[in-house]
């Protein structure tokens, strides 16, 4: 698990507009936003969430890149259908989530099963991680990691 204070992964995440951040030197900051599902109505609005506050995030010079083990076929349609502003990464063989410590057990009316965790790291343009929020709820989190980047450019 990746907390406050790490050096994030050396690892380099593709996403839908064709970018290629390397997490351990981003550049620039960098908010990765970990979901479960695409198309699905928690992770489809906090896509949109994130999609309407996309201007102010390249306003504050931080790029948002949302991940989830969907393939990427389905990223595209994902984005189309809903004119996403926001990239997405595919994590189809894990190393991105299990890295994180994302991928975690979960439970549903009693049923044991590996899942996504609903997860953001804001991480700095030297690629140390800034704030990490764990077990995110939808509501008002855009918002909130938006004014975390914002703070964090003027510390």
């Amino acid at each position: 698990m990746i907390n406050e204070g790490d050096r994030a992964p050396a690892l380099t995440v593709t996403a839908s507009d064709g970018s290629n951040v390397n997490l351990a030197a981003p550049g620039q900051p960098i908010v990765l936003y970990f979901y479960p599902k695409d198309d699905t109505s928690g992770c489809t609005r906090e896509a949109q969430d994130f999609t309407a506050l996309a201007d102010d995030f390249a306003k504050a010079r931080v790029k948002v890149v949302g991940v989830s083990r969907d393939p990427m076929k389905k990223h595209e349609k994902f984005i189309s259908k809903y004119d996403l502003a926001v990239p997405l990464a595919s994590d189809e063989d894990g190393k991105i989530s299990d890295a994180f410590g994302t991928w975690v057990e979960k439970s549903m009316y009693g049923r044991k099963y590996m899942g996504m965790e609903r997860a953001t790291y804001l991480i700095g343009s030297d690629g140390r991680v800034l704030k990490a929020w764990r077990k995110v709820k939808v509501p008002n989190h855009a918002a909130e990691v938006l004014k975390a980047a914002r703070d964090s450019a003027t510390a």
